[in-house]
């Protein structure tokens, strides 16, 4: 008889990765949900004998299903898949009722062990290696102009207002999911750093004119001034820029938590903000780099403003770029009033190598 098995994330590229992760020759009858509460409503119709959990998602993440599982007592063993993985994120998710926990992307040898060793699978349930082959497509060089043709689809296309351009929904949702991993091994550096818990966004990912950027990441501008910083990356046919803002009522906790003394004068703001940039911006782009098989190397930051609007700090961007593939995402630290903002800026031209990589972990 065939296992119910519920993934729950709100990742297509992460839902089938997973999927292609289960165990080869064992019968399993798979459902998707793509937030918690589709989870939980999937559980209750009895989807779910063994449950591969999310944590970042929208509606409802996945420490709210855990909470409902518990509070309902729902019928089910739950595995968490997250990109998130500060120790303490996975000390939370135990405490809540998961078995276990997986970082992602999902390692097939590592998920099928576990399954062994909770007795969710036994070898007798399982085909032989002599009947399975598990083959990774190889990769060749191609020029640009067969990067472009075989692409097709994945670049976007468009021109005029930002309202005009979008990009291929698989694109999108592959690099948001690389994003999540990348952004889940930069929080997981600054939590130890720091000695925090770090909340993790959703990424952003749209495709924009660089003209338009003030507009763009209005969302992210409050009432509080904001220092930021710059430093470029190139590498793969990819350049780009990372920016980093954080808001000035932040320093203070920040100087804190880094364990500086002594006046907190512009100086120390700026060597508070270099610091933390290193962390999130080096460990971002390395986790981007290893999904994507790039190598990035990484210009000096330079300093793009204190104490001023975001508009004034994303104005430099308008001269130089075209349109522009974004990613906003934002941290939090929990127990203080902390917001650092991490953009990333692709230039128009690293569009097709960035499709080209992504479109591996899209077979």
């Amino acid at each position: 008889m065939a296992t119910p098995i519920l993934i729950c994330d709100d990742s297509n590229m992460a839902r089938k990765q997973c999927a292609r992760s289960l165990p080869d020759g064992w019968p399993v009858d798979v459902s998707f949900a793509v937030n918690g509460a589709e989870g939980v409503a999937a559980i209750k119709e009895g989807k779910a004998e063994l449950l591969l959990l999310d944590l970042n998602m929208p509606v409802m993440d996945g420490y709210e299903v855990l909470e409902a599982i518990r509070a309902e007592d729902l019928e089910t063993m739950v595995v968490v898949i997250s990109g998130d993985i500060q120790p303490e994120a996975r000390a939370r998710v135990k405490q809540l009722g998961a078995i276990d926990f997986i970082k992602k992307p999902v390692d097939k040898n590592k998920l099928t062990s576990m399954l062994l060793e909770y007795g969710i699978i036994d070898n007798d349930s399982l085909a032989s290696n002599d009947e399975i082959e598990d083959k990774k497509p190889e990769r060749k060089t191609l020029s640009s102009e067969e990067i472009i043709q075989d692409l097709g689809e994945l670049i976007p296309t468009g021109s005029g207002s930002g309202s005009d351009i979008d990009i291929d929904p698989q694109l999108r949702d592959c690099l948001q999911e690389v994003s999540n991993v990348a952004m889940g091994q930069a929080g997981d550096m600054l939590a130890q750093l720091l000695d925090v818990f770090v909340e993790l966004p959703i990424p952003n990912v749209n495709l924009i004119e660089a003209s338009e950027l003030s507009m763009a990441f209005r969302s992210i501008e409050d009432f509080d001034t904001t220092t930021g910083v710059c430093q470029g990356f190139i590498g793969s046919g990819i350049s780009g820029e990372a920016l980093l803002l954080l808001n000035d009522s932040c320093f203070a906790d920040m100087a804190r938590l880094l364990n500086y003394s002594g006046e907190l004068d512009d100086q120390a703001e700026l060597e508070v903000l270099m610091d933390t940039a290193n962390i999130l911006v080096g460990a971002y782009l390395k986790g981007m780099s290893e999904q994507l098989d790039l190598h990035f190397s990484r210009g000096n930051p330079v300093v793009l403003g204190q104490h001023c609007d975001i508009s004034e700090l994303l104005d430099h961007q308008n001269t130089e770029w075209g349109r522009t593939l974004a990613i906003e995402l934002s941290y939090g630290i929990e127990g203080y009033a902390i917001k650092c903002d991490l953009l990333l800026f692709f230039t128009e031209d690293s569009i097709p190598p960035l499709a080209h990589h992504a479109s591996y972990l899209l077979d």
